[in-house]
């Protein structure tokens, strides 16, 4: 799977599936139900680690389950997020994002942030490394934020929402994911932009959809995020649970308005 198959995919209207991957024996499992993108995402702080947010999640933490899950994929695009602070400046996202690329094998690093990230975009891009950026709830801003709460409901922040969209468009971001996005604004940006839009928590108009594994398979400690459903629970096995994720995205039928803003 490259980039410009996935774009590919949402130019014919199709949909992508993407989950995340911490390890070699779940990203064999992902890749070989057919899922397009697999996302090393920091959350592995949270469902691997044990932290209460994703904050003190390491670029050397990241290398080593992106590596992991290389050595189980063979067709998925891998996409790897960025940690906390290791983005601040442009040029501390260059040697960071190429460290991730070298050594963790990723093919597409991933960064939260909106316009301030446009010359970091710019940086990474020119020098040959993809960018998937990371709109809405951005987790690492959480304290920032105020606490994991849906973004853009109101007129003000919607239109900033949609003019980031777009100025990392042009600054060469390759894929988009919008967290925690009112429905309609998140329909708004997918058809704005040429590069694919993937969702969580942002609608089912997005050109595809991302879950983080654990909540998928029910595995999540506590109360699961409104947007995410357990799979497993309906399937009964971790390949079939896959399966029906992939089917329910390609169908339209997940999410549902239960699991949307």
């Amino acid at each position: 799977m490259t980039l410009t198959q996935l774009r590919k995919i949402k130019e014919k209207g199709e949909k992508i599936t993407c989950l995340t991957a911490y390890d070699a024996s779940f990203a064999h499992l992902l890749d070989e139900a057919g899922i397009e993108i697999l996302l090393v995402g920091d959350s592995l702080g949270m469902v691997v680690q044990g932290h209460d947010s994703t904050l003190p999640v390491t670029v050397d933490n990241m290398i080593y389950h992106c590596k992991q899950v290389h050595r189980g994929n063979k067709q998925a695009l891998l996409v790897v997020d960025m940690p906390f602070m290791s983005y601040a400046i442009p040029e501390t996202a260059l040697e960071n994002a190429a460290r991730l690329m070298g050594e963790g094998q990723a093919q597409v690093v991933k960064l939260e942030g909106g316009a301030w990230l446009i010359e970091t975009v710019q940086l990474l891009t020119e020098r040959g490394i993809p960018v998937c950026a990371h709109l809405g709830l951005t987790p690492q801003s959480v304290h920032q934020l105020g606490g994991y709460r849906v973004q853009g409901r109101d007129e003000m922040g919607a239109e900033r929402l949609q003019n980031d969209a777009m100025a990392l468009e042009a600054a060469g971001a390759s894929l988009l994911v919008l967290e925690c996005v009112p429905s309609k604004l998140a329909t708004e940006i997918t058809d704005s932009l040429d590069i694919p839009v993937i969702g969580i928590g942002a609608g089912v108009d997005c050109d595809g959809q991302v879950l983080v594994l654990y909540d998928l398979l029910g595995l999540t400690h506590g109360k699961p995020p409104s947007f995410s459903k357990n799979f497993l629970q309906e399937t009964g096995s971790i390949q079939t649970a896959i399966k029906a994720f992939i089917t329910a995205v390609k169908n339209g039928s997940f999410p549902g308005v239960e699991h949307s803003f």
